[in-house]
């Protein structure tokens, strides 16, 4: 659901949207990818598109919702990949299916992309190199991990410690500041 949230933020935000993959847009991150208004890839990154997946407990039942509730998923998954690079929905809920990976010239090549990061503008060479088959080892969590490491490099957030402050004496300052007003 967050990258539900963040593809629309990035789809309703007023200026162009550029996307750079630049190691490995799976899974989520592959649906954000989508958002952009121009996507490039890094001809060593790579795509994972696949089914939703979910834990669930509970009887019959709520497995029956479970399942029903990870369809309607997939089907707005497939709205984001069929509005960027136009295939439809039947391919891409088999590419889903597969959990197919992609190098830069497949995902140009079917529209997940519109570029190709470092490409000489005059290389005509139009070979597609085949996509890993595998999953190429990489668990959801290291790319959650990857993704927060990338976050934090990027976000500077200075702790009390590093204004010469207490928690306690910033508390108190900020306590001041409510009572002034």
């Amino acid at each position: 659901m967050a990258a539900a949230q963040i593809y629309n933020m990035l789809k309703e935000y007023s200026g162009a949207v550029t996307v750079k993959i630049d190691g490995l847009a799976a899974s989520a991150a592959s649906v954000v990818a989508m958002a952009g208004d121009s996507v490039l890839m890094s001809p060593v990154s790579l795509m994972l598109i696949h089914n939703p997946s979910t834990i669930a407990a509970g009887d019959a039942a709520e497995m029956r919702k479970t399942g029903q509730m990870l369809d309607e998923v997939k089907e707005s998954i497939i709205n984001a990949y069929e509005m960027k690079c136009g295939l439809g929905r039947r391919e891409l809920s088999k590419l889903m299916d597969a959990e197919h990976t992609m190098n830069a010239n497949e995902a140009l090549a079917l529209g997940f992309i519109d570029g190709i990061l470092y490409r000489d503008d005059n290389d005509t060479n139009d070979t597609l190199i085949a996509a890993p088959a595998a999953y190429i080892g990489c668990l959801p969590m290291q790319v959650q991990n990857s993704l927060m490491e990338k976050i934090s490099a990027k976000c500077k957030i200075v702790e009390p410690a590093e204004t010469g402050r207490t928690a306690d004496e910033l508390l108190e300052r900020l306590n001041l500041i409510k009572n002034h007003f």
